[in-house]
């Protein structure tokens, strides 16, 4: 009977922390779309790392949050800038060297070699990091994203509610016959 019990509580532990889970996600890429593509909380937006070059303090696949600047020319070597290049890429970077009186930067991934080729005009300067990181959760925000997530994210809460109505009708059903058959069945 205890392990009954405990087996239920597992289990509506780990359908609550899914269902969690999806709701949140399903938040973050509502939020994405209507937003146009950038999420942002309370003046924060956050950005998925797509590469190894700030490893190991940020990992791919992490979630990071930049904040706009007040001022993009008071940046000092060290500082880690999102930035965007020549190819509308959108890049997080550590300065390296300020030039002309923060007017330009030269940024460096703490994992490469050598600085950036091209230095960063502070008008592309999108955002500073402010420390806060989550490992992986990159993964699922771009999954969630595309087509598939986008699909599985409205198809999955509807598969879930179907189970969990079937298990419902199923123990009422199993009551109901225990109560005609003159059995005491709990569920």
């Amino acid at each position: 009977m205890r392990g009954k019990r405990i087996g239920k509580l597992f289990g509506n532990v780990v359908t609550g922390l899914i269902c969690i889970l999806l709701l949140i996600t399903l938040f973050v890429v509502v939020f994405m779309r209507a937003s146009g593509g950038e999420t942002s909380f309370f003046g924060y937006q956050l950005k998925t790392v797509l590469s190894g070059s700030m490893e190991p303090d940020m990992q791919t696949g992490s979630i990071i949050a930049i904040e706009s600047p007040t001022n993009k020319e008071d940046f000092q070597k060290g500082d880690i800038i999102t930035f965007q290049t020549k190819e509308d890429l959108i890049v997080t970077h550590r300065i390296d060297e300020v030039k002309n009186g923060g007017k330009q930067y030269i940024t460096k991934g703490d994992a490469n070699n050598a600085p950036d080729s091209e230095p960063v005009l502070a008008e592309n300067i999108v955002g500073v990091y402010t420390g806060f990181s989550i490992p992986y959760v990159g993964y699922a925000v771009n999954f969630a994203n595309s087509s598939t997530g986008v699909a599985l994210l409205l198809i999955a809460p509807g598969f879930c509610l179907l189970i969990t109505s079937i298990i419902v009708i199923w123990r009422a059903l199993r009551k109901l016959e225990g109560v005609k058959g003159g059995k005491q069945v709990e569920l």
